[in-house]
């Protein structure tokens, strides 16, 4: 089968993907939650929640904006299926399950890093959360675009996130304001150029300070986080069906191989055969 397959999905705001891969990724980041399953092989995650490895059968999750890595254990890869759901979507089904909406959630977009809520554990070997997985890929890959069968989605949906989601440990104000602001421009328009100088003075610091400061706080450096963000809005793009040229020049990349060359080391496959995967 292909490395990377996206799968339609009924529920907007799902992104459903199978991939194979040998391929060790670098640290990046997703601007949604993902839930996942690894079905063959093994792989070890890296990130602030802890160094893990995941096994067949194994439950996966990470967190918008949380940055983190996957290296196959083996030489043969490893298979896994991911639900990637937007931060709104998941704000309005924990509204659902808490009966009041958390008071920051509805402000939350795409481009935010940050959530009241989050998945604690990256890696689960839980039958009963397996199972609800199961349930809500199946419903959400199988049932034909405009034939969805909504109540069976949406509940398997609520089942799983009241299994996985607890509020926030750290509290949005543990990030330093300067830093928050830098990286709230940063998030606002990843495109625009940007230099350390205007970083480092605008969070009134030193730029080896800023430096040290942003990367402790985001878990990349300036320059990484950038690429991340520019990368992010790209994906977004080029499944929208965004030309490669266009792509790279509204996202802030040189040239189209630029960003080639930036979404292959992230991504572990070309921006044409991501715009194929996603047809």
């Amino acid at each position: 089968m292909p490395a990377f397959t996206r799968l339609p999905c009924p529920l907007a705001g799902v992104e459903i993907v199978h991939a194979d891969s040998a391929r060790a990724f670098p640290r990046h980041i997703h601007d949604e939650f993902g839930i996942g399953r690894i079905d063959r092989g093994a792989q070890r995650t890296a990130s602030a929640r802890g160094q893990v490895e995941s096994f067949p059968g194994d439950v996966i999750t990470v967190n918008p904006g949380e940055v983190h890595d996957g290296l196959p254990l083996g030489d043969h890869g490893r298979t896994w299926r991911m639900l990637y759901l937007a931060p709104d979507l998941v704000t309005r089904a924990m509204a659902d399950i808490t009966a009041e909406a958390l008071p920051r959630l509805p402000h939350l977009t795409a481009t935010r890093s940050t959530s009241d809520v989050e998945f604690h554990q990256p890696t689960l070997h839980d039958d009963r959360i397996a199972a609800r997985f199961e349930s809500l890929f199946r419903a959400s890959a199988a049932t034909p675009p405009g034939a969805a069968d909504t109540l069976h989605v949406d509940s398997a949906l609520l089942s799983l996130l009241q299994s996985l989601l607890q509020p926030r440990l750290a509290a949005l104000d543990d990030i330093p304001a300067g830093i928050a602001l830098a990286r709230a421009r940063i998030d606002d328009d990843a495109a625009a150029p940007v230099s350390l100088d205007e970083l480092a003075r605008e969070a009134g610091l030193s730029r080896f300070q800023f430096l040290r400061a942003f990367t402790r706080a985001t878990g990349l450096p300036p320059h990484a986080y950038v690429v991340q963000r520019r990368l992010q809005r790209a994906r977004h793009l080029i499944a929208r069906g965004t030309s490669l040229a266009d792509t790279a020049a509204s996202c802030g990349f040189f040239d189209q191989s630029h960003l080639t060359r930036h979404f292959v080391r992230c991504f572990g496959l070309a921006p044409g055969a991501y715009a194929a995967a996603t047809r």
